[in-house]
């Protein structure tokens, strides 16, 4: 089973340190939010920088696998507000630029504020953002995932069951949905494990945040994730789990380590 650290957990280190403590506590790799790269305009990162970052990553012994927390920066960003939807769709365009220059492969749109449906066709203009994000994902050889997320951050692809049906309907392999366990916690009806174990056959299932429904780490709540990876095993999952808590307690640094133990613990014993 391989597991990503969600690079902001640890974001107030330098970037050399994060890949370096993450390899040290045992990732397998960093998924990383754009964001903490540049607070303000991580999708004009030069191409010399990306080398770079690509380079440390690799060089440390973590490589960065993914990236998610898309469109925290810059600000002002929306797929559904026609006012700044054009703007949206070419920061996307370029993080995904980024991430294939990165060495990822995968990218996951959370971004619950960026994709609020208030007016009439907002809902029609989240998907067609979906469905060219795919055509650019697919272009650089990338998975991209709407991750489904709980009703109380967002108003739109809230369930499992919504994003394979948005998935389905734009029908194009390189855009795929995913699992968050802290959103399925807080949001389905049915436990992450049976989820997967439902849902992994149809190939649409294409990453996984391993989280407690309280936002702290794997281990730091009442969710428990032997179930979930017994299902990931059973269904023959190929695909990498990152560590996404987000409340860092009792810090990033032993937040990351305490998780990932528990992680390991679970999967030698």
């Amino acid at each position: 089973m391989r597991i990503s650290l969600c690079n902001e957990v640890v974001a107030t280190l330098p970037f050399v340190e994060q890949a370096r403590l993450a390899a040290a506590l045992g990732y397998d790799g960093l998924e990383v939010a754009p964001f903490t790269l540049d607070a303000e305009a991580p999708h004009m990162l030069p191409a010399p920088r990306i080398a770079e970052l690509r380079r440390i990553a690799q060089d440390e012994g973590a490589p960065i696998t993914s990236l998610h927390w898309l469109l925290v920066a810059p600000t002002g960003l929306s797929i559904t507000d026609t006012a700044l939807r054009a703007r949206t769709l070419d920061v996307m365009q370029r993080l995904i630029a980024l991430a294939a220059g990165l060495g990822a492969t995968l990218l996951v749109h959370g971004s619950p504020k960026q994709r609020h449906v208030a007016a009439d066709g907002d809902a029609a203009r989240a998907e067609d953002a979906m469905a060219r994000a795919g055509e650019w994902a697919a272009a650089h050889g990338l998975t991209y995932c709407l991750e489904p997320l709980d009703a109380g951050q967002t108003n739109w692809a809230r369930t499992v069951a919504e994003a394979m049906e948005i998935v389905r309907r734009i029908n194009n392999p390189a855009l795929r949905t995913m699992l968050d366990v802290s959103a399925a916690g807080n949001g389905e009806t049915e436990p992450a494990a049976e989820l997967l174990r439902r849902h992994i056959p149809s190939g649409l299932i294409a990453h996984v945040h391993l989280n407690d429904r309280n936002r702290r780490a794997p281990g730091q709540g009442s969710d428990r994730f032997a179930p979930v990876f017994a299902a990931l095993r059973d269904t023959a999952y190929a695909g990498f789990c990152a560590v996404e808590p987000f409340d860092y307690h009792p810090d990033g640094a032993t937040s990351a380590a305490r998780a990932i133990g528990y992680l390991r613990g679970i999967l030698d014993a």
